[in-house]
């Protein structure tokens, strides 16, 4: 301390000199509680962003910025690592790849919170091979009510470590479901981030449940087909094999995430579909190569966390030799995608088509439960195999829709224009009321789920019929031009079928009520006359009471299929509010 005031009463800038350098590196000890506890413990919130605090105090390399609420009170972190010292994401992705690596989205799966700790302390001491070409960023912990939600026993499969955060964030929600709706501040906080930074690569870090094998690490990239165009090429014969091959080079053999559940691997399994509700299916909207890692939860914890640090070195390498190819290819599928007529979505695996894994497991048996007296799954970590099992990662489009001009959005919904303002959406305001023709859907069909998830009823299986439709806009309604980088989310969600679309997460289900009905006394005159004046109307009412039984003895549904074939049924039942504009 003494040494310190000394050169400040000198008039000595601390920060421009070597020795205050030196000597404030020697008042802060960079070892993480994880290597501290011989890799048995992860660091509290606190800790952490202590950890990050403290590491940007010394090293000019490394810089912790605030960005974002959470639900939990706390702020978002975004801590950056630029070997060149320049922080300003506008200059750096001039020239650089950008790799976003986000920890904690389930703070009992810990293993990438401490990982990249390590990763940014070794980046910043210069003790590792620095990237010449990238700068990595991270969220130190993402949900952070739910790491404050300390406990040791909620992951009940997991081996270690002691304690650790829960899945649920400060209201409950899990987080790794809300990229769409938006329910939190979190996610909302997500989106300043990561529009900030517009990563090249996005790397979620999480642990596994399901079967037993051998692997300490999988990996699930954002599905390929799913993905299209070159950078779902580039995942399928470029990414993925060489980040198995980096890793099996460090004796870190990786495989596809185990898509099993009650089941063995052996019978093949399938990859997973990370739709836009997930982490890298939002992300890969934006163009963005995105890669989950999945630690298995078996594996001791040291193991796991040193596992998933040798993964992002090698993330971070391969984005770093590819920079200019990855670069590239975001440009090029944004391009190619602007140029399209169609957007293809719901995609399903292609059983048909498949790979082989040569995948190293562990022969399970059927046995007695001693709990339940049912047969029970084994697995005998005695008898490993390596055995060629089928991987299922061709998927398929089942439903595909003419890529419009845009889309208007009337100014009532505003929960929606506010998750694309959050998303930097351009939009064009109407300045004046007016009326044009435009295309409508009206919702045909639809199942809704009969439980709650994730605080709603998502709606499933949506049939629409689109027709041609002359509808009054008012000024302050909104056009939102699909030439613009959005265009893909913009899809995504307004394309009412599409399986994560505002519209399955129940954005407006109040056009499913209807809202003005008929006293059928009242009502039976005006049928009467309708039927007189409209002798197709009447031809068509008794076609189908003598098709339909139940129909026909049912006198009220007799008078509302009338009344809904008449300028008396309100406009807005079932007519979906978003309107298509053609190219």
């Amino acid at each position: 301390m003494k040494k310190i005031l000394l050169w400040i009463t000198l008039g000595i800038s601390l920060s421009s000199c070597d020795f205050s350098n030196y000597i404030l590196e020697q008042d802060y000890d960079f070892t993480t509680v994880f290597e501290k506890s011989g890799g048995t413990e992860t660091a509290t919130y606190t800790e952490v962003i202590d950890f990050y605090e403290n590491l940007a105090a010394v090293y000019s390399s490394v810089d912790l910025q605030i960005l974002g609420e959470t639900d939990s009170g706390e702020p978002l972190h975004l801590m950056v690592y630029s070997r060149n010292k320049d922080f300003d994401f506008e200059s750096l992705r001039k020239d650089h790849t950008i790799v976003l690596i986000n920890n904690g989205i389930h703070p009992g799966e810990s293993d990438g919170i401490d990982a990249t700790m390590m990763l940014f302390r070794d980046l910043a001491q210069d003790s590792i091979t620095l990237p010449e070409n990238t700068v990595i960023a991270t969220i130190p912990i993402y949900n952070i009510g739910g790491a404050l939600n300390r406990n040791s026993f909620t992951r009940t499969n997991q081996n270690g470590p002691k304690e650790y955060g829960f899945r649920g964030n400060a209201r409950n929600y899990d987080l790794n479901r809300d990229f769409i709706k938006a329910d939190t501040k979190n996610t909302r906080g997500f989106y300043e981030i990561f529009h900030h930074v517009n990563p090249d690569v996005f790397i979620d870090t999480h642990v596994s449940n399901g079967a037993d094998y051998q692997y300490t690490l999988t990996h699930l990239f954002t599905q390929h087909d799913q993905m299209g165009g070159a950078l779902g090429n580039y995942i399928k014969t470029d990414l993925r094999p060489a980040l198995e091959k980096a890793l099996k080079k460090k004796k870190w053999e990786i495989t596809p995430y185990v898509n099993v559940f009650g089941d063995v691997p052996e019978k093949g399994f399938s990859q997973f579909l990370d739709t836009p509700r997930y982490s890298t299916g939002y992300t890969s909207l934006w163009n963005t190569l995105g890669i989950i890692v999945e630690t298995h939860m078996l594996k001791p914890y040291d193991r796991r966390v040193k596992g998933t640090y040798e993964l992002l070195r090698s993330m971070i390498d391969i984005a770093d030799e590819d920079f200019e190819i990855i670069r590239k290819l975001r440009k090029q599928d944004l391009q190619e995608f602007q140029a399209k007529d169609t957007f293809a979505f719901d995609f399903k695996v292609d059983s048909t088509q498949n790979s082989t894994l040569n995948f190293k497991g562990y022969e399970a048996d059927r046995i007695e439960s001693e709990v339940t007296g049912f047969e029970r799954l084994k697995y005998d970590t005695t008898r490993p195999y390596t055995r060629e099992i089928a991987f299922y990662n061709t998927f398929k489009p089942t439903r595909e829709v003419k890529i419009p001009q845009g889309y208007i959005i009337p100014q009532g919904w505003w929960e929606v224009l506010e998750l694309l303002e959050l998303n930097n959406v351009k939009m064009v305001p109407f300045e004046k009321d007016t009326s044009m023709v435009v295309e409508v859907y009206r919702i045909k069909d639809y199942q809704t789920s009969s439980s709650p998830y994730e605080g709603h009823y998502p709606h499933t299986n949506v049939e629409v019929e689109l027709y041609n439709q002359e509808v009054k806009i008012r000024k302050g309604d909104v056009f939102v031009p699909l030439k613009q980088r959005a265009a893909k989310y913009l899809m995504a969600t307004l394309e009412p079928e599409a399986p994560d679309s505002f519209f399955s997460w129940n954005f407006f289900d109040s056009v499913l009520q209807q809202k003005e009905h008929f006293s059928p006394y009242v009502f039976e005159d005006v049928a009467r006359e309708l039927l007189d004046d409209y002798p197709e109307l009447e031809d068509e009412f008794l076609a189908l009471k003598e098709k339909d039984r139940e129909f026909a003895q049912n006198a009220y549904a007799q008078l509302d299929w009338i009344h809904k074939k008449s300028e008396y049924y309100e406009a807005s039942h079932m007519r979906y509010p978003i309107f298509r504009v053609k190219r």
